[in-house]
């Protein structure tokens, strides 16, 4: 029953196409009711099918893989061949609170730019994101037309984003988030914060809140690689020969 529901949703269904009723489902295979809601638990709980009170189960939306990269969200959805644009809730200056300051490496109440947006995706609200930057680092950043994306601006004006840091939870989504979002209030959402690096400069911190009904977080793995350590006698021969050229060790 799995197996021909998982098929029925991937090859036949379109996302928001409801599944045939359980009763048909039961003539068809000639089994219980207990069977097939057992079966649509499955794929409710893999994501493949919703249900919503009073509308029925229904095929869920195809969700998109969150990959945990150092990319722009515009960048995320060109990848994907899906158009990205933004609704501005807020473009301010204020003064830093103590945890802003702390991921910005500057102190509390030094002049930081605030972007806070929604971020649609094919014009689907996908997530709400909040950027903070220092002033001092970026000038005039808001001065004219808003930029299209944080990262191009950084990257036009030389900073090298080569490295940062995610830390992603999970939550209930609050009301005005969730009206922002078009869900119900307290649908499962996920909460990403980033700083962003250029060498050792803070450039970027964002908090950002994406539906859990339509991403899945990815995360590529990599066996660690063992530990160089220094062949016997390397420091001796160091300290006899001086400056050395550069050797790979094993």
């Amino acid at each position: 029953m799995r197996d021909y529901l998982r098929s029925l949703v991937t090859h036949e269904l379109s996302a928001g196409d409801t599944i045939p009723s359980e009763r048909l489902l039961c003539e068809q295979f000639g089994v219980s009711r207990m069977t097939v809601r057992q079966a649509v638990d499955a794929l409710v709980v893999e994501g493949l099918l919703a249900r919503e009170q009073g509308r029925g189960t229904f095929v869920a939306p195809t969700k998109v893989d969150l990959e945990v990269r150092l990319a722009s969200f515009g960048e995320e959805m060109q990848r994907r061949g899906m158009v990205a644009s933004s609704k501005v809730l807020t473009a301010e200056v204020i003064g830093a609170t103590p945890d802003i300051a702390d991921a910005l490496d500057i102190l509390p109440g030094e002049r930081v730019f605030h972007l806070h947006r929604v971020r649609f995706a094919d014009g689907e609200p996908m997530a709400i994101e909040q950027s903070w930057l220092s002033c001092e680092l970026v000038p005039g950043l808001f001065d004219g037309t808003l930029p299209d994306s944080i990262y191009g601006e950084l990257r036009r004006r030389g900073f090298e984003l080569d490295w940062g840091e995610d830390t992603v939870a999970a939550a209930e989504v609050d009301a005005t988030d969730a009206e922002l979002l078009g869900v119900a209030a307290g649908r499962a959402v996920l909460r990403l914060a980033r700083r962003t690096f250029a060498g050792e400069t803070a450039c970027v911190y964002s908090r950002s809140t994406y539906r859990a009904d339509r991403y899945v977080l990815w995360v590529p793995l990599r066996a660690p690689q063992r530990a160089l350590t220094p062949r016997a006698g390397r420091a001796l021969f160091e300290l006899m020969a001086g400056p050395a050229t550069t050797e790979v060790m094993g």
